[in-house]
């Protein structure tokens, strides 16, 4: 595979995701970035903007294994990793796997469990491997979460400890469609009965485990030059010096951020990555690894609004 294949690829799994998924052009861009630089992606959104129909969507384009956890406060770990179950008839020990053991779950609601089942995650995310007493178990080289989460209940949730949120490439904020868009949905689905799945709208499989291993190939060897790499240490940095942040972006969301501009040129048919790329997803990449600062939040600042300004003023290569 080469770029141009690559980007023609890309182009055609969006097209076939718009066949469901009126709008959230740029959801899907990131989602096939973090796939292709072996990320993450926290959703926020209000219900009913179909971040769980887009997951599933996704993974059909792309041939994906599908998992789902719907988190609550009573899951436990083992719900989510699995366990050793003790076999009467054998008198042996059997590994049950659990839903991890896919190509791409969707977390859904992940911030109604509580930090101790949170927790599970983190060796899933970072290690793509689990381990059920005390042996390691090697998960899908495709593994990706797609984690989804309601920003308006405040009741009965509980806030993804910062260890967690670090481990996600990109936090998008999903929000509602504009009144074209609306209409489109309500004439799209208003006639329809009953929860419609990707099949029904004849999304086709675009791609499988060859060619997602091919198109990775591809992304690595993406040029990311001096000053490019320069730009996005000075970016990172400037998070943690700016008065309006308490705490700002550890060193890998730089390592992120570098792998995703990476992603981000390969789509879009270049070896190279340009500030632009860098600066496109600087705000999905570091607003869920910072935190306001009291007198920002006092101000009513927002951390988008911050990230922005630093990019505005941090001087990019020419």
């Amino acid at each position: 595979m080469n770029f141009d294949e690559l980007k023609t690829l890309a182009d055609a799994i969006r097209g076939e995701v718009a066949k469901a998924i009126i709008g959230q052009d740029e959801i899907v861009d990131h989602l096939l970035i973090a796939l292709f630089s072996s990320g993450h992606v926290l959703l926020e959104g209000p219900p009913g903007t179909a971040k769980t129909f887009l997951a599933q969507c996704f993974a059909a384009t792309l041939n994906l294994d599908f998992g789902r956890i719907q988190f609550t406060p009573d899951l436990m770990p083992g719900d989510i990793i699995g366990s050793n179950l003790f076999n009467f008839q054998s008198s042996t020990f059997t590994l049950t796997r659990g839903p991890v053991f896919c190509d791409l779950l969707l977390a859904d609601e992940i911030n109604r469990t509580p930090p101790k089942t949170q927790a599970a995650m983190l060796e899933a995310m970072q290690e793509r491997a689990v381990t059920i007493d005390g042996e390691t178990h090697k998960l899908s080289p495709q593994f990706m979460v797609v984690a989804t989460q309601n920003p308006i209940e405040q009741q009965g949730v509980y806030p993804l400890p910062e260890a967690q949120l670090d481990r996600f490439l990109f936090k998008l904020l999903v929000g509602y469609p504009d009144a074209d868009e609306e209409k489109r949905i309500v004439v799209q689905y208003g006639a329809r009965t009953g929860a419609p799945g990707p099949a029904d709208f004849g999304i086709r499989t675009l791609a499988d485990q060859t060619i997602l291993a091919a198109a990775a190939d591809v992304v690595k060897s993406v040029k990311l030059v001096d000053d490019v790499v320069d730009y996005i240490v000075r970016l990172v940095r400037a998070t943690r010096e700016t008065a309006d942040l308490e705490n700002g972006a550890s060193p890998r969301a730089a390592i992120m951020l570098a792998s995703a501009a990476r992603a981000r040129a390969a789509i879009a048919g270049r070896d190279y990555v340009i500030p632009d790329d860098v600066k496109a997803l600087a705000p999905s990449v570091l607003r869920h690894r910072t935190l306001l600062s009291p007198a920002a939040e006092i101000e009513g600042r927002q951390v988008d609004a911050i990230i922005e300004d630093l990019v505005d003023r941090t001087e990019a290569p020419r």
